[in-house]
């Protein structure tokens, strides 16, 4: 087990080679690559799809309006964004906000298969399609939202992205129920 200052340590080695990665195209016409941040010993990582307009801008995950919900819904569950760790499954903003391509995402995944490993999170929330679907590839985000699911040694939570309840206004109100379960799943697994 890694103390929080080596976690930092490596996690900051890792976000250094993400923002001069070039194993895929996604870099070109970018401003930053977007490692990722937070809590380096996080119970809790949230993984989204990838950077926006803003966070290839600031080099942030979640800054846009999608952050300020997703700020939103951590504070409904009493947490900041100190506490947790907030990542993407491609590391560089797709053009013109298109889904990543399979290249890309592959071409990502060891820097997310590393981050996972260094944090050692108690449970991984999901958000959206895309990454639900990179670790848990067998749902479909409309069905498994707000439902845990164990494999290996790692719990997985999908939700539905917070930029989906920007423009579906219904279900803002189910991502904050989804949300709401979180600390009761951890308090779970904490127990077992």
């Amino acid at each position: 087990m890694s103390s929080i200052a080596e976690k930092k340590i490596l996690l900051d080695k890792l976000a250094t080679k993400i923002k001069d990665c070039q194993l895929c195209p996604l870099y070109n016409g970018t401003t930053n690559g977007v490692p990722g941040e937070g809590n380096p010993n996080a119970d809790i990582l949230f993984i989204g799809e990838g950077p926006g307009k803003k966070e290839d801008e600031l080099g942030r995950p979640f800054v846009g309006a999608a952050g300020k919900l997703l700020e939103a819904l951590l504070q409904h569950i009493d947490l900041t964004r100190n506490d947790v760790f907030i990542a993407n499954v491609v590391k560089h903003r797709p053009p013109a906000n298109r889904d990543p391509l399979p290249e890309e995402v592959s071409a990502c995944w060891p820097y997310l298969k590393k981050q996972v490993e260094i944090i050692s999170p108690k449970i991984i929330v999901l958000l959206g399609r895309h990454s639900t679907h990179r670790f848990l590839p067998e749902l479909v985000i409309s069905q498994a939202h707000g439902k845990p699911y164990r494999k290996g040694n790692l719990v997985y939570y999908p939700m539905y992205h917070p930029a989906a309840a920007l423009y579906n206004g219904s279900l803002r109100e189910v991502m904050f129920q989804d949300a709401g379960r979180i600390p009761v799943i951890l308090k779970k697994i904490q127990i077992n």
